[in-house]
């Protein structure tokens, strides 16, 4: 982050943050996690320079088990199957760590069960991945949570059927929670009845939610309190609790929304915004509403008075952001091409984006999972994966065409100099850099 920013920050009155958790945020010159990372997360540095663990199984646990690679921190994660691996207990990921869900053959990865703990997990990238909780979830609990922890990017995820929230970034004392984290190009879907929330998103921190697409959640779309930026954002058949709920606390908020769109489905009963009050510090501008439900996309301009009693701001907060900013329409456009693990989309996306693309006929917030529509979590189709002779996460034909030894583990070395290593060229290369791409 730039001495400009912060010293713009620090002008405005931005209070529990410290120099240290600002630079730490977002550290000037270095590389973001990924062409196309962005928002208050975008540097984490994920297992660069650490070892490859590859999962080969389904299994819950064991050797080649999702939970084995991921609970010990230095490591790529890489995957050798593709399909869905349901889980009994919930999964804590350590820190310093590269989930790459793009390397899953077939229609990629689905984690089915009681959800994964991020907390602490310090500069952690998660790309392509799906974590569906379920009705068999521990009640009162997030499908994904994070209550601690710095410098953590969630990048084209797919998390759905939370008990709690669906994905939340939250911690009680604001000024301790998580640190620089960003969800872009996610997709937030279907918080369970009794209690379909999206996510709380509940630090002084800093996080950044870009370009994500949130479906058939009750309430919550999110619940925002303390430092963040809602850019991009697509949010679909929210129910009578609301679409994105302006803090609704006692504590300071300082927060950007702009360019998203808010589109009613079957279940939405109330305006995009509510719960706002003189604590809310909101730089909002061009959010639209398609409130008719007919099938075209054509809302309007939400008025500053649709946004419930609010502290406006003039001028935009210096955050992070993003390097290209969609109008709304683009936005729903980039959404439907992108959102969520959709490298090859499952099933159960595709079913959500059917919802979103409806434009007011379809959707649903139920209360288990296995229900009609969605009938569950599968399948999720595998496939087979390219030969890797030294297991170092690269294919042999790969580092043959780039000049590398497919007998040596260089996969922490940097050929072209750029400060990526030679493993994060071939991760990075597995798909597209964001909104810097066309579509």
């Amino acid at each position: 982050m730039s001495s400009r920013i912060l010293s713009s920050l620090l002008r405005r009155g931005i209070r529990g943050w410290s120099l240290s958790v600002l630079v730490s945020a977002g550290t000037l010159f270095a590389i973001p996690a990924f062409p196309g990372a962005e928002g208050f997360g975008a540097n984490a540095t994920g297992g660069r320079g650490g070892s490859v663990y590859v999962v080969t199984n389904l299994d819950d646990s064991g050797p080649g088990s999702f939970r084995d690679a991921v609970s010990e921190p230095n490591r790529y994660v890489v995957f050798a199957v593709g399909g869905m691996i349901k889980i009994s207990s919930r999964i804590t990921v350590k820190n310093n760590l590269t989930i790459a869900g793009q390397t899953a053959p077939g229609e990629g990865i689905t984690i089915y069960g009681n959800g994964l703990s991020f907390s602490g997990a310090d500069n952690t990238i998660t790309r392509y991945l799906r974590v569906r909780m379920g009705a068999g979830g521990d009640h009162g609990v997030d499908a994904v949570t994070l209550s601690s922890g710095h410098d953590i990017i969630f990048d084209h995820v797919s998390v759905s059927w939370g008990r709690d929230e669906t994905f939340s970034v939250s911690s009680n004392d604001r000024t301790v929670g998580p640190k620089g984290i960003t969800l872009q190009d996610c997709m937030i879907e279907m918080g369970l009845q009794p209690h379909s929330a999206g996510g709380l998103i509940q630090t002084d921190g800093g996080v950044s939610i870009i370009r994500c697409l949130y479906v058939d959640n009750y309430t919550r779309n999110p619940k925002v309190k303390g430092v963040s930026e809602f850019v991009n954002c697509i949010v679909y058949n929210w129910g009578g609790g609301g679409a994105y709920i302006l803090g609704d606390s006692g504590g300071q908020s300082h927060v950007n929304v702009v360019n998203n769109y808010f589109i009613a489905g079957p279940d939405t009963r109330v305006a995009p915004f509510t719960r706002g009050n003189a604590n809310f510090h909101l730089y909002a501008a061009e959010n639209y509403f398609d409130e008719n439900r007919d099938g075209v996309l054509n809302g309007a301009v939400i008025p500053p008075s649709g946004y419930t009693t609010v502290d406006f701001q003039k001028e935009r907060y210096p955050y992070p952001t993003v390097a290209r900013l969609l109008t709304p329409t683009e936005a729903y456009e980039h959404a439907i091409a992108q959102a969520g693990a959709s490298k090859v989309r499952d099933r159960v996306d595709r079913r959500y984006i059917a919802e979103v693309t409806s434009l007011g006929s379809l959707g649903q917030i139920p209360k288990n999972e296995n229900d009609a529509p969605i009938d569950g979590p599968g399948p999720v189709a595998g496939g087979p994966a390219p030969v890797d002779s030294d297991h170092d996460g690269m294919p042999d034909a790969w580092e043959l065409a780039h000049g590398l030894n497919p007998t040596a583990q260089d996969h922490n070395g940097d050929a072209n100099g750029d400060g990526y290593t030679n493993l994060e060229e071939y991760l990075n290369g597995l798909v597209a850099a964001g909104a810097a791409n066309k579509d």
